[in-house]
C-alpha cells in the first residue's frame, strides 16, 4: 500500500498504546541489524518519542504499520531515517579536554620530532563518530597549531558518522556562538557573525577535514593507516562481540603505536588485547 493511501493520521490519533512490545522488539532488531546498536527494554519510551514524528511524516496510524513499512520495498530509505532519529548526537568542542592535551603532546609532538629525524611528514586522524562536527574541528585546531611553522605536512582528518543529517550539519562548519564557549582561548580563531550570532570554522581548519557518512558495521573504504582514531561514546551502544570486532578492525588500520581515544564510560578491558592503556580512556596500539 502506498504512503499516500495511508495519509490522514494525526498527532491526536497517536498514543503510547500504538507501540506494542512486538513493535518495539521489531524496531530494536532492525536497529541492531542496521547499526549494531542494542536497545534495552527501558528505551521503549525514547523510541516512541523519537519515531512518532516519522509516523506523522509518513501518514502512518501506528507502529505496527511503521514496522511493516520498514520491512517493505519502500523501507530502505526510511531505515536510514530511523537510524538518524535513534542515534544519540551529544557532543561539544573539546569534550574530554585531556584527550586533546594528549593529542597535542605526546602524540603530535612525537610525530613532529620523528619527521625532523627523517620520518615522513604525514599524519592521518579519524573521528569515527563525528556527530555535528565539534570533535573533528577540535582535532583540526590542535593539529593546525601543532604543525604551524613545522614545514610542509600531509595532514588529514577523516570525520564520519552514521547519521547523514549530522554529517551535512558538520560539513557546513557553522554553529551558534554559545556552542563555541568551550573552545580554549589558544584555539579560538573562529569567526563570529554578528548578524545571526553564529561562529564559522576558518577555511584552513575546514580544509583539513573530510566528512563522509559511514556505518561502522559496513565495509570501510579507507586506504592507508591512521596514526590516531577517536571512537568516543559509540561502543557503549554495542554488545561485546560487536565491540571486539570493531576494535580489531580499527587495530588493523592503525600504525604500530597508534593512539586510540574512547569515551569516558567505555573500556577495552576484556574487549581487545591489541591495545595497551596509556591513561584515562587513552590506548596505544601494541607494537
Amino acid at each position: 500500500m502506498a504512503v499516500a493511501e495511508r495519509r490522514g493520521a494525526t498527532a491526536a490519533t497517536l498514543h503510547e498504546g500504538c507501540m506494542t512490545e512486538a513493535d518495539f522488539r521489531a524496531i530494536a532488531g532492525l536497529l541492531r541489524d542496521e547499526a549494531g546498536i542494542v536497545l534495552n527494554a527501558n528505551k521503549r519510551e525514547l523510541v516512541f518519542g523519537r519515531l512518532n514524528r516519522r509516523l506523522r511524516v509518513l501518514g502512518l496510524r501506528d507502529f505496527g504499520a511503521y514496522c511493516a513499512y520498514l520491512k517493505g520495498p519502500e523501507g530502505a530509505v526510511e531505515r536510514i531515517e530511523m537510524v538518524n532519529a535513534l542515534t544519540t548526537n551529544l557532543t561539544s568542542f573539546f569534550r574530554e579536554p585531556h584527550h586533546f592535551s594528549y593529542l597535542a603532546d605526546p602524540v603530535l609532538s612525537g610525530l613532529v620530532q620523528n619527521a625532523a629525524a627523517g620520518a615522513p611528514a604525514r599524519v592521518r586522524i579519524w573521528s569515527a563518530a563525528c556527530s555535528s562536527g565539534e570533535e573533528p574541528y577540535s582535532i583540526a585546531m590542535v593539529l593546525n597549531k601543532a604543525l604551524q611553522g613545522k614545514g610542509q605536512w600531509d595532514a588529514r582528518v577523516l570525520a564520519t558518522d552514521i547519521d547523514s543529517n549530522m554529517v551535512a550539519t558538520a560539513r557546513q562548519g557553522t554553529y551558534p556562538a554559545a556552542r563555541a564557549t568551550g573552545i580554549p582561548a589558544e584555539y579560538a580563531r573562529v569567526r563570529v557573525r554578528d548578524v545571526d550570532d553564529t561562529v564559522r570554522m576558518p577555511d584552513d581548519l575546514r580544509a583539513l577535514v573530510t566528512f563522509n557518512q559511514l556505518n561502522l558495521l559496513d565495509p570501510w573504504p579507507m586506504s592507508g593507516l591512521f596514526d590516531v582514531i577517536f571512537c568516543r561514546n559509540v561502543v557503549i551502544y554495542f554488545d561485546k562481540d560487536t565491540q571486539r570486532a570493531l576494535f580489531d578492525r580499527m587495530a588493523d588500520i592503525m600504525v604500530p603505536g597508534g593512539t586510540l581515544f574512547i569515551g569516558h564510560s567505555e573500556t577495552l578491558f576484556r574487549v581487545s588485547e591489541r591495545f595497551e592503556s596509556r591513561g584515562q580512556t587513552i590506548y596505544r596500539k601494541r607494537l
